[in-house]
């Protein structure tokens, strides 16, 4: 009797140890997603509050960083242009500003 008990708990060990260790990992898993999303929350848009006067909002084009007259400009708020993309806009020699058609 004492030998089959044993035969019993030897075969079911791995089955006991893989789920108590997947539902850990499971758990872990999920405290990190919940620490991941906690501390990222809101750091875009601080981010882009903390990043000068060189920022713009435009509606319905969104937060844009340099000279938004500019042909060239990215209309990004993390890159001016290919040209010049930590800027600054004043002085630059590609500077291209857009030319706008006046309606009548």
């Amino acid at each position: 009797m004492l030998v089959i008990l044993l035969i019993f708990v030897i075969g079911l060990t791995p089955a006991i140890v893989s789920a108590w260790m997947s539902v850990r990992a499971d758990r872990d898993d999920k405290n990190s997603t919940i620490a991941a999303a906690s501390t990222t929350s809101g750091q875009g848009l601080f981010k882009l509050l903390d990043s000068g006067p060189d920022l713009h909002y435009v509606d319905g084009m969104g937060y844009m960083i340099g000279d938004i007259t500019c042909d060239l400009n990215a209309r990004s708020p993390y890159l001016r242009c290919a040209i010049n993309p930590m800027g600054p806009c004043d002085g630059c020699s590609a500077y291209a500003p857009k030319v706008f058609d006046r309606q009548v």
